[in-house]
C-alpha cells in the first residue's frame, strides 16, 4: 500500500447541499425556520406536560421524552445544515464527524424505544384498563425511560469507539449534509466487516424488534376497539392513541423511504432529500400532530393563552 493512503485522516470536507448562489439565501431562511419551529414546538410540548397537573400522566410523560430526542436530533444536524448551506461546504475535525454520528444515532435509537413503549403504554391503557393504574406506575415509567435513554447512549458509544478504531486513509470527502455511518465507513481502509455485523445489530435491536412491538401492540388496541358496541365509544378510544399512531407513521415511514430504497443508481441529492425525512421532517412533525389532534393538549394551551391574555387585559 502507498505511504500516501497510510496517512490517518484528521478531518471530514462535507459537501452537503450544493445549492446555488442565487437561492443560496432562501434555503438558509428556510433550514432557520425549519430549526426554530422544531425547538419551539418540542419546548411547547416539555412546558405544556411540566405546567399542568392534567398532563401528569404516563402518556404524556413519555411524550415529553420524545420532544426532547427531537431536540437532540434537530440541534445534531439542523445547524450544521445551515453551516453548510451558507457557505456550500464545511471542514470539520474527525473527532466532531462521530461526535455527531453518535448524537445522531443514539437520537434514532432512543426515539424507536420511545415509540415501542408509548404503544405499550396505550395497549395497557385500552386492553387492559383496570390494571393499567397498578402496571404504569411513577416507578415503572421512570425504568422504562432510564432503560430507554442508558441503553441507547451506551451503546452507540460502544459502537462509535469501534468505529474509531478503524483506520482513515481517506479520501477524506463526504457527499451529505451530516455524518452518516455508510459515509464514513467508505472512508476507511480497515476490514469491516465487524463493524457492518454490529449495524445489523443494532438495526434489528432497536430498529426490528421496537417496530413488531409497536405493530402488535396495535393489532391488539384495533381488535379490542373493534370490540366495543357503539361507534362513539370506538372514535373516544381511538382518538387517544390516534396521534400516536400518526407519528409512528411517519417515523418509520420516513425511515422506510430512506433505508429500502435502493441507493444504487440515485443521485446524491434524491439520498440527501430521503435523509432530511427523519432527521429533520419527523422532529419536526411530531409536535405539530400532537397539539393539532391531542385534545388535552389543546386545552390546556388554551387555557395558559387565556389566562396570560386575561393577566395582560388586566394590567392594561
Amino acid at each position: 500500500m502507498k505511504k500516501k493512503n497510510m496517512t490517518r485522516i484528521s478531518t471530514i470536507h462535507l459537501l452537503g447541499f450544493q445549492t446555488p448562489q442565487n437561492v443560496k439565501l432562501l434555503v438558509v431562511f428556510i433550514f432557520f425556520m425549519l430549526y426554530c419551529v422544531t425547538i419551539c414546538g418540542n419546548l411547547l410540548i416539555i412546558t405544556l406536560v411540566s405546567y399542568s397537573k392534567s398532563l401528569h400522566s404516563p402518556m404524556y410523560f413519555f411524550l415529553s421524552q420524545l420532544a426532547v430526542s427531537d431536540i437532540i436530533l434537530a440541534t445534531d444536524i439542523l445547524p450544521n445544515i445551515l453551516r453548510t448551506a451558507l457557505v456550500n461546504d464545511t471542514i470539520m475535525s474527525f473527532s466532531d464527524c462521530l461526535s455527531q454520528f453518535y448524537f445522531f444515532c443514539a437520537a434514532l435509537l432512543l426515539e424507536c424505544l420511545l415509540l415501542s413503549v408509548m404503544s405499550y403504554d396505550r395497549y395497557l391503557a385500552i386492553c387492559k384498563p383496570l390494571h393499567y393504574s397498578l402496571i404504569m406506575n411513577s416507578r415503572c415509567c421512570f425504568i422504562l425511560i432510564i432503560t430507554c435513554w442508558t441503553s441507547s447512549f451506551i451503546i452507540v458509544v460502544m459502537h462509535t469507539l469501534n468505529l474509531s478504531q478503524l483506520k482513515f486513509c481517506g479520501p477524506n470527502v463526504i457527499d451529505h449534509f451530516y455524518c452518516e455511518v455508510d459515509a464514513i465507513i467508505k472512508l476507511s481502509c480497515s476490514d469491516t466487516a465487524i463493524i457492518h455485523i454490529e449495524i445489523a445489530l443494532l438495526s434489528v435491536l432497536f430498529d426490528v424488534i421496537p417496530f413488531f412491538i409497536v405493530i402488535l401492540s396495535y393489532i391488539i388496541i384495533i381488535v379490542t376497539i373493534l370490540k366495543i358496541p357503539s361507534i362513539t365509544g370506538r372514535q373516544q378510544v381511538f382518538s387517544t392513541c390516534s396521534s400516536h399512531l400518526a407519528v409512528v407513521f411517519i417515523y418509520y415511514g420516513n425511515l422506510a423511504c430512506a433505508y429500502m430504497v435502493p441507493s444504487k443508481g440515485q443521485s446524491s441529492n434524491i439520498t440527501k432529500f430521503l435523509s432530511l425525512s427523519y432527521t429533520v421532517v419527523t422532529p419536526l412533525i411530531n409536535p405539530v400532530i400532537y397539539t393539532l389532534r391531542n385534545k388535552d393538549l389543546k386545552t390546556v394551551l388554551n387555557i395558559i393563552f387565556n389566562k396570560h391574555l386575561y393577566v395582560h387585559l388586566i394590567k392594561n
